[in-house]
């Protein structure tokens, strides 16, 4: 998000470049809309919206019921463009059937949470409070360039179904998906009425937040306080997923290998881009260097998809000013006494950029790679004396979006587990929070604000609660006020 500082720039169309992470060249343009495009579209998709939200919640899943159909039609359109855009082959296609479950997740549990009922004041007996609800009008959702497809929807299938029109802006970083996406939209009119998708950058958001009535945005820490900052200026709420600096806990006695085996998953996939990868992992001095060694031979073992993107398990970076992050955190480590174990090279391959799974040793929370967001495949390790230490360490930091712990059983996981200041922690496993959905986690720190989005308030977060009371006995006179009765 930049400042609005000249409001002239916002009238007329403007064209982006983009650029493709495999190759490093810039190969695509769009344009982005005008201000009179954004205020039209917006107004449209508010006019629109009471009837998608009259027709009530079983019309609004059939209706996305038919748009997965149009998805389907869209598939290899969308995996193609995905591709390109994150330079992720694989990834694109799990990303694709990502949203498919997603639709069907939230249909499923739809009914149940958009049903009301009444109750009996207390108080007054002879009253009854039925329960309503009314969802904001209007969903402007800015989404990052890690997974453009499955975050541009995270919020939006939800608060569709829970009656809300919303309004799409992907990340300037990866646009091409749009393009597909938009016809699979349009191949539904009930669906095109209430949902759109704008290609932009900052300044396009900036405006969607002034014409919206709710923002749900993922990204960065820095860009999330611009949003929350606009969004308190235009007096609508701001729900936020920013960044995370997770860590894995490994107390003595843990299965080292299967430790190293979900660390290292957690750490690298997605070549490190996500929110919910671990980025510091903390280990008991007398099993380090078993576990260090572990890792190091895990991780010489995972594949660049540098030559051929269908082989491979480690993807380009897709941001190329991601590339000097990493960059810096390495020197920044080294300078301070950090050891590389493997890797920890950042290859310039003709503008792409890429990195081997990165093991460092000897760090410390002087250091930037255990104190700032990575968000790339870097393994740093530390060791700690006890239990204590450890979740003082781990609980060392601005951040609280997800943890791992790994234990020699359930129980003294989980007592670490319930310490650690983090909204999803997993127990001898790691990355859980995306894929299970089933229950709420907030997140702690600068990792995010407002209601979860898993769990049922990821619907009903959209929904102003509304008490309805009807009053079937005798009315309250004035005279029952009368100060001298008091």
């Amino acid at each position: 998000m930049t400042a609005l500082t000249d409001m002239t720039e916002l009238h007329s169309s403007r064209q982006l470049d983009a650029r493709n992470p495999r190759s490093g060249k810039i190969d695509y343009q769009f344009s982005t809309p005008s201000l009179k495009e954004v205020a039209s579209l917006t107004a449209s998709l508010k006019a629109n919206q009471p009837d998608w939200r009259a027709q009530g919640g079983g019309y609004r899943i059939e209706v996305l019921r038919q748009w997965q159909a149009a998805l389907m039609n869209e598939k290899e359109a969308l995996v193609e463009a995905l591709a390109i855009d994150t330079g992720r082959l694989g990834l694109a296609s799990i990303e694709f059937f990502a949203l498919l479950g997603s639709i069907d997740r939230w249909c499923d549990s739809a009914p149940a949470l958009l049903t009301e009922s009444s109750v009996q004041a207390k108080a007054m007996p002879d009253v009854e409070i039925f329960e309503d609800s009314a969802p904001y009008p209007l969903l402007a959702a800015i989404s990052p360039w890690n997974f453009p497809l499955l975050l541009s929807f995270i919020d939006v299938i939800p608060a569709l179904l829970a009656g809300c029109a919303a309004i799409i802006k992907p990340s300037e970083v990866t646009p091409r998906f749009a393009v597909p996406l938009m016809r699979s939209i349009s191949a539904v009119p009930e669906l095109a009425n209430v949902l759109s998708v704008v290609s932009g950058d900052g300044v396009t958001g900036q405006q969607l937040i002034a014409e919206s009535d709710v923002v749900a945005f993922t990204g960065s820490v820095a860009t999330g306080k611009k949003v929350a900052l606009a969004a308190a200026e235009n007096f609508i709420p701001a729900f936020l997923e920013l960044g995370g600096k997770d860590p894995a806990v490994i107390l003595s006695g843990s299965d080292l290998e299967r430790a190293a085996t979900s660390i290292l998953r957690g750490s690298v996939s997605a070549t490190g881009q996500a929110c919910q990868s671990l980025e510091r992992i903390y280990v008991n001095t007398e099993d380090a260097s078993d576990f260090t060694a572990l890792l190091v031979n895990k991780a010489k073992q995972a594949e660049l998809s540098i030559d051929d993107p269908k082989h491979g398990s480690i993807g380009p970076l897709i941001f190329d000013r991601q590339a000097e992050i990493i960059a810096e955190h390495l020197r920044d480590a080294v300078a301070k006494g950090a050891v590389i174990e493997c890797g920890g090279n950042v290859i310039d391959n003709d503008g792409a950029f890429w990195i081997e799974p990165t093991v460092l040793s000897q760090v410390d929370h002087s250091m930037k790679v255990m104190t700032e967001e990575t968000f790339g495949p870097v393994m740093p390790i530390m060791t700690f004396d006890s239990v204590g230490e450890a979740v003082r360490l781990a609980n060392d930091t601005q951040y609280g979006l997800s943890a791992a712990v790994f234990g020699p059983d359930d129980e003294s996981a989980i007592a670490v587990a319930r310490q650690i200041n983090a909204g999803g922690v997993s127990v001898n496993d790691s990355g859980m929070t995306s894929m299970v959905f089933e229950t709420e986690k907030s997140a702690f720190g600068c990792s995010g604000m407002g209601p979860s989005r898993v769990g049922g308030a990821g619907l009903t977060r959209f929904l102003r609660r509304k008490s309805l009371y009807v009053n079937r006995g005798a009315i309250t006179p004035l005279s029952a006020f009368n100060e001298q009765d008091l």
